[in-house]
């Protein structure tokens, strides 16, 4: 870590667009599995998918394990550290909603991110520990 500055640390641990995007992906599309992640429309490398995947997992953000369905494929999941980004997340999506005439962010999201935000987080914080705090 190259200092404790607190933009410092969030950009050390995922300040890069690779890593926001499986974030999201998790996050807000349901997806779980690698070739998910790959097919994603931003068109990330394997190799630049695995690098991701291995810093998010050691930065504490995700982890992987076994699927249940298919036991020899790897599910990854966010960690309560992972979670924790929701807020930034639907900020993030407000603001580019805001500034992006083509967003494909959904007006009934972005208005309940905007007037209904403490229940918006609540409601996806529940799924999402539901989906991958439970299930892990």
């Amino acid at each position: 870590m190259r200092s404790h500055c607190p933009t410092n640390y969030a950009v050390e641990h995922f300040g890069d667009k690779w890593s926001l995007l499986i974030i999201r992906d998790l996050m807000f599309k349901g997806k779980r599995h690698y070739n998910e992640f790959f097919e994603s429309g931003e068109k990330v490398s394997t190799s630049v998918l695995g690098d991701r995947l291995k810093n998010l997992e050691e930065s504490g953000i995700i982890s992987k394990g076994q699927d249940t369905v298919k036991k020899s494929r790897i599910k990854y999941s966010l960690t309560a550290k992972g979670i924790d980004m929701l807020p930034f997340m639907v900020d993030m999506i407000s603001w580019s909603g805001k500034h992006d005439s083509e967003t494909e962010a959904g007006d009934v999201f972005l208005a309940q991110a905007i007037d209904g935000r403490e229940f918006l987080l609540k409601s996806i914080q529940e799924k999402l520990e539901k989906e991958h705090l439970m299930d892990s």
